[in-house]
């Protein structure tokens, strides 16, 4: 390994914690303006009827998620739609911090909702939505398209 690939790997990790905590940032304004849907079904739902009001979609499964056939079906339908609609996807590799994030931003109660393995943020006004962390992770998304990576995965860091 060179030192600039060295350097390299070390700006990446960098940078996704960056995206990660920018994710986070997106995620709590989403949750206060109500502009946050959960769940793959409620998710087809919505980009069926309204597919230019998403401006993020967030699938979310680990290990044991990657075993679930019809769950991965469901990811790469959604991801086919996405790209066809110009909406911006991350998988989050994470899914119980990202279920922390929602839970505690929708009151912390103690029931977790049955399916947090599709997120869709969308856009209530778009003045609102001139926000550093949404224009990042924008960013982060086309520059990953550029190097052939259409759904990058990143990981929320713990807290």
């Amino acid at each position: 390994m060179t030192l600039e690939e060295l350097a390299g790997e070390h700006q990446t990790f960098g940078s996704m914690e960056k995206v990660g905590d920018a994710l986070e940032e997106v995620l709590s304004k989403a949750l206060t303006q109500r502009s946050i849907t959960v769940g793959v079904y409620e998710a087809a739902k919505l980009l069926n009827v309204d597919p230019d009001n998403v401006v993020l979609c967030l699938l979310a499964a680990d290990e044991e998620d990657d075993q679930d056939v019809a769950l991965q079906i469901h990811f790469t339908l959604i991801q086919a739609f996405c790209c066809e609609n110009d909406i911006n996807i991350l998988r989050v590799s994470n899914p119980s911090r990202l279920a922390e994030l929602l839970l505690l931003g929708a009151g912390g109660g103690s029931e977790q909702p049955a399916d947090l393995h599709c997120v869709l943020v969308t856009n209530p006004h778009a003045s609102q939505w001139k926000d550093p962390a949404l224009s990042q992770l924008i960013c982060f998304c086309r520059e990953s398209r550029y190097m052939d990576q259409w759904v990058p995965v990143i990981n929320l860091p713990e807290r």
